[in-house]
């Protein structure tokens, strides 16, 4: 299989699970959000007009995005600690809350693997039975661990399906079985359906916080947004 020039993960962010999560911290008494690293790549300026609407008051951001907020009316600092907490703001697992940011690929191609056949660089894995495998966009360039090769899954037509061998630079490898998947189709990595919550698992794998897996993913993928 070849990579061709595919097109980059997509980094849906939700605006209503923002808002929700926005007016739930500030109904429970939270008016300080943190905003650093972009608004962990959920898109600085965007995220703070949201949260201004729920009644935020003030923003923890990097030193220089400072300026970016000037005249947004809220207060802006660069010390000292939020009161709202990131998890709970942005969806992170195990916070109750809906996420804010899913990862989206695509299935560039598929390709009939027989038992004993391998993948990847490296060799890392091989069939243990005949399958099929499909080829998506996303690797670690764009904020998908190498660790999680052999290490995790991923959600395509609605059903978990563990991603194999080593992840490349902007591609990796899914054993689809005999699951009805066509070129094309959208891949979930995270926060969404059957891998809604899947950066914990990410998480215990790579030994980063979910905070850090959602930001980076953020940042290297092509920002969407969705009501």
């Amino acid at each position: 299989m070849t990579t061709g020039s595919g097109s980059l993960p997509r980094a849906i962010v939700s605006e209503r699970a923002l808002r929700q999560a926005a007016a739930a911290a500030v109904a429970a008494g939270g008016r300080r959000a943190d905003l650093r690293a972009d608004a962990y790549g959920h898109g600085l300026e965007r995220v703070a007009g949201i949260l201004r609407d729920a009644g935020v008051t003030e923003l923890l951001v990097d030193p220089e995005a400072a300026e970016t907020l000037r005249g947004s009316g809220l207060a802006v600092t660069t010390q000292g600690a939020a009161d709202i907490a990131v998890d709970r703001l942005y969806g992170l697992p195990g916070s109750g809350v809906a996420p804010a940011l899913s990862l989206s690929g695509r299935v560039m191609s598929l390709k009939p693997l027989r038992a004993g056949d391998a993948v990847s660089y490296g060799y890392t894995h091989r069939a243990t039975t005949d399958t099929t495998v499909a080829l998506v966009t996303g690797g670690y360039a764009q904020g998908i661990p190498r660790a999680l090769g052999n290490r995790a899954m991923a959600g395509i037509a609605g059903a978990a399906h563990p991603i194999v061998g080593r992840v490349a630079m902007d591609v990796c490898v899914v054993d689809i079985g005999d699951a009805a998947v066509a070129e094309g189709d959208d891949v979930i990595f995270f926060g969404a359906g059957v891998v809604r919550d899947a950066l914990a698992d990410w998480s215990a794998v790579t030994g980063m916080p979910p905070a850090e897996l959602v930001t980076v993913a953020g940042l290297k993928g092509v920002r969407e947004w969705t009501d």
